[in-house]
């Protein structure tokens, strides 16, 4: 069915050739959106936590919608919304994590360019007709009610159980040792806490030869590869919005051990087999590591995220596409009934 929709897609974290190690859920959602009918033109940009690049791609984004007609705008990111300033169209914005938790430093704490971020992520929502956070934690952070929870999606064709013994063959990988998991797009980033992550592993690693595998700068299409492989995930983020990779396990059958963070404890709550850290120390997180080897089974996590397919959530978010027209329409109604104002709202 076609939904008739024309969507420009704003983002910073968009996968290009360029720049392989891009999100790969933003762009699974653009490729389900338009699987589903809708016309999505997506703008990407890299900002590099730099103001000059954010006012670069401003410029170049009323070059890229010159003459042309989209009915909204969806911003992947609240800082990523910036760009289409003034608003002159229907906005929707998902709001994923550091854009209203912040940027956490080497010291652990937040940084100041974070605090930025953080305010401009909730002014931008100010302007938004209708706002996607992916956790509910998130939805705390903004001055309205009015939010929907929708987590990023789930390809359940790739992200499937497969033998454990061929999985480590295919990564040339142990086949008598208990392998424990970390995966993260860079090591370097203080907010995974990677070091927090090893030294837990380390603790159990004689006792259970346990071995430290970390999936970093890898290609998405090996991770549920790795997640068969494993025997355990452990996540030790300062913040999270709805980890990607906590669902990516669970759709695995994957044990998880984290520390209590974004969504997680929803997500592992009723599935046998997955422990969250009694706080964030490299002792507790141990400790629920020792468990999860003593279980040595996996878990029944797929059924649980079942609802998450990516069909399902694409669903939903044409949903609230079309709840931000109809709401810009009422208002245009409104506009041309009280001052006779023609209002558009075609281009940015």
């Amino acid at each position: 069915m076609k939904e008739n929709i024309k969507v420009l897609m704003i983002t910073s974290e968009y996968p290009t050739a360029e720049r392989p190690m891009g999100v790969p859920f933003i762009r699974r959602q653009v490729e389900f959106l338009r699987k589903a009918g809708v016309d999505v033109d997506v703008f990407h940009f890299k900002g590099n936590k730099k103001f000059l690049n954010y006012i670069s791609a401003w410029w170049r984004l009323r070059k890229h919608v010159y003459g042309k007609h989209y009915d909204l705008m969806h911003a992947q990111w609240g800082h990523s919304a910036t760009l289409a300033l003034p608003k002159r169209m229907p906005w929707v914005i998902t709001f994923r994590g550091n854009d209203l938790e912040g940027i956490i430093g080497r010291s652990g704490n937040q940084t100041f360019l974070g605090k930025i971020l953080q305010t401009v992520s909730k002014t931008t929502a100010r302007f938004a007709d209708n706002v996607i956070v992916v956790s509910e934690s998130l939805g705390r952070h903004l001055k309205r009610d009015d939010y929907r929870v929708i987590p990023s999606g789930l390809d359940l064709g790739k992200f499937k159980i497969i033998p454990k013994k061929e999985a480590r063959k295919s990564l040339d990988l142990p086949e008598d040792k208990k392998l424990i998991l970390f995966v993260a797009n860079t090591i370097t980033n203080p907010r995974k806490r990677f070091e927090l992550a090893k030294s837990a592993v380390d603790l159990i690693k004689e006792k259970y030869d346990a071995e430290f595998v970390v999936a970093n700068g890898i290609g998405h299409e090996l991770i549920p590869v790795y997640m068969n492989a494993c025997d355990a995930l452990i996540l030790t983020s300062v913040h999270e919005g709805s980890p990607n990779v906590v669902k990516e396990a669970l759709a695995c059958n994957l044990p998880v051990v984290s520390v209590d963070v974004g969504d997680v404890r929803k997500r592992i709550e009723n599935v046998e087999g997955c422990y969250i850290g009694e706080d964030d120390t490299k002792e507790n997180l141990a400790k629920a590591l020792e468990k999860v080897i003593k279980n040595n089974r996996r878990t029944n996590g797929r059924e649980t995220v079942l609802e998450l397919d990516e069909n399902e959530t694409t669903r939903r978010v044409i949903e609230i596409y079309k709840m931000a027209l109809l709401k810009n329409n009422a208002v245009e109604k409104s506009l041309k009934s009280n001052t006779g104002i023609n209002k558009s709202s075609s281009e940015i």
